[in-house]
Formats: structure tokens, C-alpha cells, sequence
């Protein structure tokens, strides 16, 4: 049987002489999805992963795929990805979280982009967000453009402590088909999440001066449900969408609420 290392060896790209891709992954504890990411670049020159410490196995199952993995411990999101950029050899670079997927016609738009050396610095990718194994096609979920492929030194991840993204310097270009995003694998973990950004976001809002207002904890979570399960048709995914949109506008309370809770703590001591 050919192995993932040996089949990257023979890979469109580096038979082609195209310009080389390098992907970045970051993970921590990501055994159960980190194979199936890196298969879907396995034609890709270089598979970067930058491990926090994973004590699952997820180490061993990306060197067994032929991935380079890149011990660091956790620096925050934007920080991590951006270090992981920088471990990257190769004039492009396809950023990735662990639960990303490329399919394979988005694999053949980036080798398009490849054998033309752009024309653009970075590319936007549309991003279906796959929630408990359901495709969320309207509300905030689609279609959630992200830039992810870009050529090194003009694409980095803005210091930012939670949604971060990637800002171009040079032209931006958008591809048309989707990465596939399986963010969440059961209610729990959505909601554990959202506790743990509006946490980060709360720091981040605190360290700039800000305090939180009575339209904090009242009008801007009632908006942010609003506008996306009815304006933006969430209602249209089902339950899903319902619970979905129900959960934004928790994480949006919730900023406010550790907000209140850090600048009080801070005026007590």
C-alpha cells in the first residue's frame, strides 16, 4: 500500500513546477478529525502542524501522515496561526483549523491559483458550516467568507483575541468553492465554546477601556438573534438554525456579562 508520504512526493504541484504550498494547521487534542484534514491536502508540498500539547494521539497520527508537527505552547488563536505562517517554506501558504476540510474541487481551484501564481495575493474561500452534522445554509453561516490562502510575507492573522482573520496586504480575490467547517459535534461543545470566546472577547473589550451598558446585556443579544434567525433566515435550518441563533446571541450576553464581572473585580481589589 502507498502511504500519505510517499503519495505527496508525487503531487500535482511539485511535478508541475507551480509555485509551492505550505498548510498550517493548528491543533490541540484533535485526534478525531486531524487525519481527515490532512488528507484532504495530502497533494499539498508541506503540511505544517503547530501542536499546544495534545495528549490524545494527534502528534503521532500527523507524522504518520507525513506532516511536520511544530511543538509551541498556546499563545492565543491569531498568535498561534501566525506562528505556524512563519514555519512555513514554501511562497504559499492554506491556513487551517483541525475541523476544515478541503474538498477536492476546492483542492483543484487552489492548484488553479498555483499554476498562475495568483493572479491576486489572497483569496477568499466560502465556508460551509457543517453543525452537528447538519450544512447551515442561512443565517450568519453562509456563505462566511474567510481568506485562507495567501502568499507569504503579504498574509497574516490580526492580533486579535477570538474570530480572528487574515489581512492581506496586496489584492484579495475570492475562489467559489467551499472549505467544509464540522465545527461543532454536539450541543455541549457549541455552548462551552461560546462561554470560552465571550471570555477571551471580554478581555480584549476590558483591555481597551471599555465598560458594558444596560444595551450590552439587553438590546445587542436581542439584535443579534434577530437579525440572525429572522433577517438573515436562520429559521429556515430547523432546530439547528434555532438553537444556532440562540447560542450567538448567548455568546453576545455573555461578553457582557464577563465584561461587567472583570471591571468589577478590578474596582473591589
Amino acid at each position: 500500500m502507498t502511504n500519505v508520504a510517499e503519495q505527496r512526493v508525487e503531487s500535482p504541484a511539485k511535478e508541475s513546477g507551480n509555485p509551492r504550498l505550505s498548510v498550517t494547521i493548528v491543533a490541540r487534542d484533535e485526534a478525531a478529525r486531524i487525519g481527515d484534514c490532512i488528507d484532504r491536502v495530502s497533494w499539498a508540498d508541506e503540511i505544517i502542524v503547530l501542536d499546544s500539547g495534545s495528549t490524545d494521539g494527534t502528534q503521532d497520527i500527523c507524522r504518520a501522515r507525513g506532516a511536520t508537527v511544530v511543538e509551541a505552547s498556546w499563545e492565543g488563536y491569531a498568535a498561534q496561526k501566525n506562528t505556524a505562517i512563519e514555519k512555513a517554506r514554501h511562497p504559499w501558504v492554506l491556513s487551517l483549523d483541525a475541523d476544515e476540510m478541503v474538498s477536492d474541487a476546492l483542492g483543484e481551484q487552489i492548484r488553479a491559483v498555483l499554476r498562475a501564481d495568483g493572479p491576486a495575493d489572497g483569496f477568499r474561500i466560502p465556508r460551509k458550516n457543517i453543525f452537528f452534522g447538519k450544512w447551515l445554509r442561512h443565517g450568519d453561516h453562509w456563505p462566511d467568507h474567510q481568506v485562507r490562502l495567501f502568499r507569504k510575507g503579504l498574509g497574516q492573522f490580526k492580533s486579535k483575541a477570538v474570530h480572528e482573520s487574515v489581512e492581506v496586504s496586496g489584492q484579495v480575490s475570492e475562489l467559489t468553492e467551499p472549505l467544509e467547517h464540522h465545527s461543532y459535534r454536539d450541543f455541549r461543545e457549541f455552548f462551552d465554546r461560546q462561554v470560552r470566546y465571550a471570555a477571551l472577547a471580554a478581555e480584549e473589550l476590558r483591555a481597551r477601556g471599555q465598560s458594558p451598558a444596560l444595551s450590552d446585556f439587553i438590546f445587542r443579544p436581542l439584535w443579534r438573534f434577530v437579525k440572525g434567525y429572522f433577517i438573515k433566515a436562520g429559521w429556515r435550518d430547523g432546530r439547528e438554525g434555532f438553537i444556532v441563533s440562540a447560542g450567538y446571541a448567548y455568546y453576545v450576553f455573555m461578553r457582557a456579562a464577563f465584561l461587567w464581572e472583570s471591571r468589577r473585580r478590578r474596582e473591589i481589589t
